[in-house]
């Protein structure tokens, strides 16, 4: 459960610091994620999602 916890904590880290780093592109990140339509959307979170899941199978395993 720890692991859980330090990788949320890291995730969370890493995008403060994408944020504090770029921030007017990430404004504009986020209003051309509002275009998106919803299906495009869920294919790219799903493969991202997976291939989350083989790095951390590959490191872990």
């Amino acid at each position: 459960m720890n692991d859980l916890f330090a990788a949320l904590a890291l995730a969370i880290v890493l995008e403060g610091l994408i944020y504090a780093a770029f921030p007017e592109q990430m404004k504009r990140a986020l209003l051309m994620l509002l275009d998106t339509p919803n299906s495009k959307l869920r294919v790219v979170a799903l493969t991202c999602a997976a291939a989350g899941l083989i790095v951390l199978y590959l490191i872990r395993g």
